[in-house]
């Protein structure tokens, strides 16, 4: 007799699935104070087997932020729980806003909007923002996005809609296509990653530089995010994708 878990997987297998994932190698966009990535071949067919050296930014690539990145003392990335990490997903359209303003910073007020239209964000979900940002990769140019005086333009969240989202909606997590959580804009402003840190500080983590959220429906689809688990890590490259309803 078949077990319910085999029958769940028979299921999720004939559903749709997306990835969420950007690949990357030395050449991808990454944040300005990180070295690109480097690929080193060790050995070759010719000695037996190909075996490769990484070295990389544990924020390099669509990667996971542990609470521990912004937080002394809190949780790493070990310490996060399998079930943490597959999450019922909810996507925020924002991709027509960010081509008229790649400076805006999505706002309370937006996501009451986005819930008149689609019903209520669930408690323990994931809130995806999608700008297809993600459309600009692999150029670090498009990516950055810089005006005449050589200042980012990119858009992000404002931490009134998350203070909103995690406080009275009891999401579990976010994701988003750019480097950062916080708008460009809101960076130069404030001189500080303000709504990074708070994300953070709710003990939970976020995906960076999410990809392909333009395939996936506003509702109804799961999230996986499989990491590695390095020990006491603050983030590191994550494979992230979604089965679709």
């Amino acid at each position: 007799m078949t077990s319910d878990i085999l029958q769940a997987l028979t299921i999720l297998k004939s559903k749709k699935w997306v990835d969420l994932t950007h690949s990357f190698d030395k050449n991808s966009p990454h944040f300005f104070m990180f070295e690109p990535a480097e690929f080193k071949t060790l050995f070759d067919y010719k000695d037996g087997f190909f075996v490769q050296n990484f070295t990389f930014t544990g924020q390099y690539g669509t990667h996971i932020d542990a609470p521990c990145h912004f937080v002394p003392d809190a949780r790493t990335l070990n310490e996060l729980e399998l079930k943490e990490l597959v999450l019922p997903l909810i996507v925020i359209d924002q991709s027509e806003r960010a081509k008229q303003d790649p400076n805006f910073a999505l706002s309370k007020d937006d996501i009451v909007k986005f819930e008149a239209e689609h019903g209520i964000i669930e408690a323990d979900t994931f809130v995806a923002l999608r700008t297809d940002w993600s459309k600009r990769w692999p150029s670090q140019k498009r990516m950055d996005n810089k005006d005449t005086q050589g200042n980012n333009q990119i858009p992000g969240w404002g931490i009134d809609a998350l203070k909103f989202l995690f406080e009275e909606r009891k999401i579990k997590a976010i994701g988003h296509e750019t480097f950062d959580t916080d708008s460009a804009k809101d960076v130069r402003q404030n001189n500080a990653l303000f709504s990074e840190y708070y994300v953070l500080a709710q003990d939970t983590y976020q995906i960076e530089l999410l990809a392909n959220l333009d395939q996936v429906p506003t509702r109804g689809a799961v999230i996986f995010n499989i990491v590695a688990k390095p020990k006491n890590a603050s983030g590191f490259p994550v494979r992230s994708f979604a089965i679709l309803p």
